[in-house]
């Protein structure tokens, strides 16, 4: 009886140091291990898990599908497949991530689609290079100390029904039973992974939920249940990390939430251009004075440098971690790092611009093949952190300082 007693307090007391190791909730703030409040700030690895057009330069071109339909059209399958394998090992390398820690940031989110980590029929479950690449930029974080949280950023179905989840222009996850599973499936598998791993703070399952063009009524109502679903999933096999839950429409609309349903959660909105003064925050302020919980702002940017700052200031005055969009992105200073634009990949946007419903749209718009070869060749040697350029301007913007 004695040593069934110092068993179990031995297993508490092994648990208890666990639990130590990872950040936690405690009224409106995150903790460290240490017992030390601590604001995320962070930026969002957009483009590199979840390629976006408008970051290529491309207007109709925008979603991954379309970006991935476009590239077929100009390399063919094969040398498309070599592409995007070669561009997932040069967007984000070990240097990245020792910058943004240098820079001052403590965390990044890391956008994923769900794609990367099932076969295209479904019948094999999470086969693909998604794990391959979380667990890269996972490993390489926590050799700088660099916080993470995965984003599920397109979802089975998808989530928005927008071209940032990558879907067919519906939010047909809250309709799709299959969906749904393979959401909550896919949750729990990389929960199972991760379920140890310190340097990850958290899951913010769901990207931006059902867009303001669909109907309200029809579709809000769906979503706290089917975050009840994926919290219940994680929780089966991990116990550790904190949960992120954003609004509907555009993770802006918190009236969907009532009180938390468990006691590791995060909220998280977003917001872009908008003034930067206390009523567009208030009511999150409100939120977490009511339910004494943390506010995350998980996304904004895409502005001008004043703006920048203005925001981060007026987050933090409310305690609200915060995580700008995006680290890099081609020929643009409204992001950390800027990738070069070449004459030869102009022709690529003017190619992805063009109306192309027929083959011969197709044969007709096309760049000559060795201007096409050369785009695509010199893009994958610019996107590397040691050719970019870096955005001063913004940087400062986001408190940092270029080391």
């Amino acid at each position: 009886m004695k040593r069934l007693l110092f068993l179990a307090v031995i297993s508490i007391s092994l648990l208890n140091a666990q639990q130590t190791k990872f950040v936690y909730t405690k009224g409106q703030n995150l903790i460290t291990p240490d017992g030390k409040p601590f604001l995320l700030r962070g930026i969002n690895l957009g483009n590199w898990l979840v390629p976006e057009g408008y970051m290529f330069k491309f207007t109709h071109t925008n979603s991954p599908q379309r970006i991935n339909e476009a590239f077929n059209q100009l390399l063919g399958p094969e040398e498309t497949k070599k592409f995007w394998k070669q561009y997932r090992d040069n967007y984000i390398t070990k240097d990245d991530i020792v910058f943004i820690k240098k820079s001052g940031l403590n965390s990044i989110r890391v956008p994923f689609n769900y794609r990367l980590f099932v076969s295209e029929d479904h019948d094999t479950r999470f086969a693909g290079p998604g794990f391959e690449m979380l667990d890269r930029v996972i490993k390489w974080s926590k050799e700088e100390n660099l916080y993470v949280v995965l984003d599920m950023h397109c979802a089975p179905g998808g989530q928005t029904g927008d071209n940032i989840d990558d879907s067919y222009g519906y939010p047909f996850l809250f309709e799709s039973a299959e969906a749904q599973q393979l959401t909550v499936d896919l949750w729990r598998e990389i929960a199972k992974r991760y379920a140890n791993e310190t340097i990850v703070i958290g899951y913010d399952f769901l990207n931006e939920p059902i867009a303001t063009y669909f109907d309200a009524t029809q579709f809000n109502d769906k979503l706290v249940p089917l975050y009840q679903r994926i919290v219940a999933a994680v929780r089966e096999v991990d116990t550790n990390h904190i949960m992120f839950l954003g609004g509907a429409q555009w993770n802006g609309n918190f009236k969907v939430f009532g009180a938390p349903f468990d006691k590791k959660t995060v909220y998280t909105y977003h917001k872009y251009w908008c003034d930067t003064t206390q009523v567009h925050v208030q009511e999150y302020a409100d939120f977490a004075s009511k339910y004494n919980v943390p506010i995350w702002m998980g996304e904004s940017g895409e502005n001008t440098d004043q703006w920048i700052d203005a925001w981060r200031r007026l987050n933090e005055r409310n305690n609200f971690g915060w995580c700008f969009w995006p680290y890099k992105k081609m020929d643009a200073p409204s992001n950390m790092v800027s990738i070069k634009r070449t004459a030869e990949w102009d022709s690529i946007i003017t190619y992805a611009n063009k109306p192309r419903t027929t083959y011969k749209d197709f044969r007709d718009a096309k760049p000559p093949r060795e201007v096409i070869k050369k785009a695509f060749a010199d893009y994958l040697e610019n996107c590397k952190f040691e050719n970019c350029t870096v955005n001063d301007g913004y940087m400062k913007a986001l408190g940092l300082k270029r080391k």
